[in-house]
């Protein structure tokens, strides 16, 4: 016959907030600034491969750019 529960489902360990949280900030840490750092790389590669800026200038301006973004966020 089928057995009668009246407490929760999954009994388990309490949940750990503190470090759930820390995860959560670092994966948004991890997930902005690496979207930043992805956009910036493909605007200077852009720049390096399309234009006449050549490869030292786009490196330059890859650099100027991470710490601009790394600034303002």
């Amino acid at each position: 016959m089928a057995e009668h529960h009246s407490g929760p489902v999954e009994v388990g360990a309490s949940m750990d907030y503190a470090e759930h949280d820390k995860t959560y900030s670092g994966f948004l840490f991890a997930a902005k600034y690496g979207a930043m750092i992805i956009a910036i790389l493909m605007i200077c590669m852009a720049v390096g491969f399309f234009t006449a800026a050549g490869f030292v200038f786009s490196t330059l301006l890859f650099i100027v750019l991470t710490a601009l973004g790394f600034y303002l966020l």
